[in-house]
Parts: structure tokens; C-alpha cells; sequence
């Protein structure tokens, strides 16, 4: 069975703000496309950091007000990314080993899109769940 790349995952623009946008800003966006995370920007489209629901938990726990808080004091600065022709299931498996829920995608220095754990099908999630018992039984 062929491996999808993450640019055949990738099914729509991603959602980007600018290091200056409020995280009010960010959770509007967030909240309007349905989505997990917003891709921090610079003027040309490169990647500065991501922005997702779980900085939004830690921000209101800290009480800082989400109307006056910049994305680029709370975001998830240079994040993990890879490029389109990379497979599925290394998405999935660097979502894996580091924790998160969502990878952007990035060609030639500036963002093509975003994945997130919940635009894979069963295929890969299942060959992730058998290459790790495989490596947990070795």
C-alpha cells in the first residue's frame, strides 16, 4: 500500500496571523474555522510559531487578558514543521514523539498549510499503532 504524502493530506490554506495579532485575535479565528491552531507569520510567509488551544488553557491560567496578549509572547516559537513531500505517517509519528497535535507544513521557507492528528485516516493511525508495538517488542 502506497504512503500518502502530507501534501495530499493538506486540504485547505491554513489559518496565519501575524506575531502581533491578539490571542482575542487568534481564538476568534480559531473559533470561526474550527480549527486547533493558528501558524504565526512574518510579512513573507514564514514561519515564526504556532499558536493552539492548549497555549490558550495555559494563558487564561496564568491570567494574563487574552485582548491585550500578543501571539508572539505566548506562542510555540520555531516549531517542528516538514516540508509537503514528506509521508503521512512521518507526521504522525513526529506528532507522536513530541506530544502535539499539529504539524505545519512549510516549502521553501514559507508556510503551504497545516495537519493536524484528526486529517489521517485510520490507515496511517493504524501502521503508527503497529510500528511502535513492533519496536516495543523488540
Amino acid at each position: 500500500m502506497a504512503q500518502r504524502q502530507i501534501g495530499d493530506v493538506v486540504r485547505r490554506k491554513p489559518v496565519t496571523l501575524p506575531g502581533s495579532a491578539t490571542v482575542q485575535q487568534a481564538c476568534q479565528a480559531m473559533n470561526q474555522h474550527r480549527i486547533g491552531a493558528v501558524l504565526v507569520v512574518d510579512g513573507d510567509g514564514r514561519l515564526e510559531g504556532i499558536f493552539t488551544g492548549r497555549d490558550v488553557v495555559r494563558l487564561l491560567a496564568d491570567g494574563k487578558n487574552p485582548g491585550h496578549t500578543r501571539l508572539e509572547s505566548v506562542m510555540t516559537h520555531k516549531p517542528e514543521h516538514m516540508p509537503p513531500s514528506h509521508t503521512a505517517i512521518d507526521a504522525l509519528r513526529l506528532m507522536h514523539d513530541g506530544g502535539f497535535r499539529h504539524v505545519p507544513v512549510v516549502a521553501d521557507g514559507c508556510v503551504v498549510g497545516i495537519v493536524s492528528a484528526m486529517d489521517f485516516r485510520a490507515v496511517e493511525h493504524d501502521r503508527l499503532d503497529e510500528e511502535s508495538g513492533f519496536w516495543e517488542r523488540i
